[in-house]
């Protein structure tokens, strides 16, 4: 072998190593991205459903008069909810959006009780926008947590480590809900408090 084909299968073997670190950093870069278009689509429902539970709170607060600790629970569950989502500390997150999810369960729930704001068509709507809005975080939640996962997945696996730690690629922390705030509401045991 003559010393220029030594120089050009060395080459060769140089550009094909740095075309595949760039594919690595890039596929990477879309993995980043992937989370943090994840996370957006579930601010942006945390945004709505922050406005509109006032309004919610407000359409109760004449008609449940007796009823004023369940509403102060909706309304601090939503300042810390508004609070871990501005600071994206996600276990704070998950724990607030547990004790969002128990208040409005029981403020839902202690509804039944109240025909006239059953009834109440600002209620209703509200009670279904809000509902609403749960169901999309909810598939907005599994969406993030699976882009989560395959981005740190993806920064500890052989070869992608090195492109990762290179370049300073980091691990995001899973968006989880305690068990107890999965449960079903137990309805009978809301009005036995």
């Amino acid at each position: 072998m003559g010393f220029g084909l030594i120089v050009v299968v060395v080459l060769g073997v140089l550009l094909v190593a740095v075309v595949y670190a760039v594919m690595l950093y890039n596929n990477l870069v879309q993995v980043k991205h992937n989370v943090t278009k994840a996370w957006a689509n579930i601010d942006v429902l945390l945004k709505q459903r922050h406005d509109e539970l006032p309004k919610l709170v407000d359409a109760c607060k004449e008609y449940m008069k007796f009823e004023q600790d369940t509403l102060t629970k909706v309304i601090d569950a939503r300042a810390k909810v508004f609070s871990a989502s501005q600071s994206q500390n996600m276990p704070a997150l998950g724990a607030a959006e547990g004790e969002l999810r128990a208040g409005l369960g029981k403020l839902f729930a202690l509804a039944e009780a109240y025909p006239d704001l059953k009834s109440n068509q600002s209620f209703q709507q509200l009670q279904s926008r809000i509902s609403g809005l749960e169901d999309g975080i909810a598939d907005r939640r599994e969406f993030y947590n699976e882009s989560v996962n395959i981005n740190n997945v993806r920064i500890e696996q052989f070869p992608d480590v090195i492109v990762a730690g290179m370049f300073g690629f980091k691990s995001f922390a899973l968006l989880e809900f305690q068990e107890a705030e999965k449960a079903d509401v137990n309805v009978g045991q809301l009005f036995k408090q």
